[in-house]
């Protein structure tokens, strides 16, 4: 019996320690991000929310400056909030006061509630940012973030002045929405909540038009960023929590002015996407198209897409 026992624990010892060693590669990259992060003048902070059943976990500006405007920039499924806004980050640090959330379920944001919708990633970002004391900011959302950022919109107009959303398809058809499931031919849970270096792959061929960077990662690196995932069951629900969901036909129309902008060649969610939430959306609102430029414009286009979110806000600024 006391063999037996020992032998478990050792089983379990080894099994801890493999799962170290696969998560070295991701948790040394996260280091090296963080260091990054900070020299951009960020610092990690954690609020908690909804009497704590809900820590958020935010990047925000260190110094917060009254002549700069505060800037909300809202993830997709493609990572956290670190990893979709390395090239990025640098740039826009310098004209706004910026703060980017782990959303829940991504990096280090987490909640004990089961609410699974867009909705209650917009609110926890809203109430986030109330914490921090941040009272007013402009958002920009890519993907899953574009539609987090026009919930955002929606339920707190007085907070939120300016919307900027990035290749996100929130007005469809379900015709439309079978059509391009049908076209990516693959499971989209597995893809978007991957268990395999594969996966992945797939994932970033499908994002990119000008090249596909998923080939320059090891098989060991990408399953350390697997191995690093703590709320796969969670995360698989949110997006079949979106992908079971009608069109709205009462979906409202932002009272903002809203920025729109899409890659031409966006695979994911094409162009014509872009077009219909335009045109939902009405004359407070304007569409701009990156030539050749797949799903992923801020891996591929990051500087166009800077010039375009930066211009956009500060407009009509004194």
């Amino acid at each position: 019996m006391l063999s037996t026992i020992r032998s478990l624990r050792l089983h379990s010892r080894l099994l801890s320690l493999h799962g170290g060693i696969k998560r070295l590669p991701m948790v040394a990259a996260e280091a090296l991000l963080s260091v990054y992060y900070s020299y951009c003048n960020l610092s990690p902070c954690t609020v908690d929310l909804d009497d704590c059943q809900t820590s958020m976990h935010i990047w925000a500006a260190n110094h917060r400056r009254c002549n700069k405007p505060n800037l909300v920039l809202v993830h997709g499924y493609g990572g956290n909030s670190k990893w979709q806004f390395i090239l990025q980050v640098a740039q826009l640090t310098r004209d706004f006061n910026v703060y980017i959330p782990d959303l829940v379920f991504f990096g280090k944001s987490y909640s004990t509630r089961t609410e699974r919708t867009e909705e209650f990633q917009a609110k926890c970002v809203c109430d986030g940012m109330k914490k921090l004391g941040v009272e007013r900011f402009s958002v920009y959302g890519i993907s899953y973030g574009g539609f987090v950022v026009y919930r955002m919109a929606e339920m707190e107009e007085k907070m939120v002045e300016k919307v900027v959303i990035v290749s996100s398809g929130i007005v469809y058809t379900e015709e439309q929405k079978s059509e391009y499931l049908e076209k990516i031919g693959r499971n989209v849970v597995e893809i978007l909540v991957p268990e395999k270096p594969e996966e992945i792959r797939t994932l970033c061929r499908l994002s990119m038009y000008k090249s596909d960077i998923g080939k320059w990662f090891p098989d060991f690196f990408l399953r350390g960023f697997i191995a690093a995932d703590r709320w796969r069951k969670e995360r698989q629900e949110l997006i079949e929590n979106l992908l079971s969901k009608k069109p709205d036909p009462h979906l409202p129309v932002l009272t903002q002015e809203t920025l729109i902008i899409w890659g031409e060649k966006d695979n994911i969610f094409p162009i014509q996407l872009g077009h219909q939430l335009h045109r939902h959306l009405g004359p407070k609102s304007k569409l701009k198209i990156i030539k050749d430029v797949g799903h992923a414009a801020n891996v591929e286009a990051p500087n166009s897409l800077n010039e375009l979110i930066t211009s956009f806000v500060l407009s009509g600024r004194s």
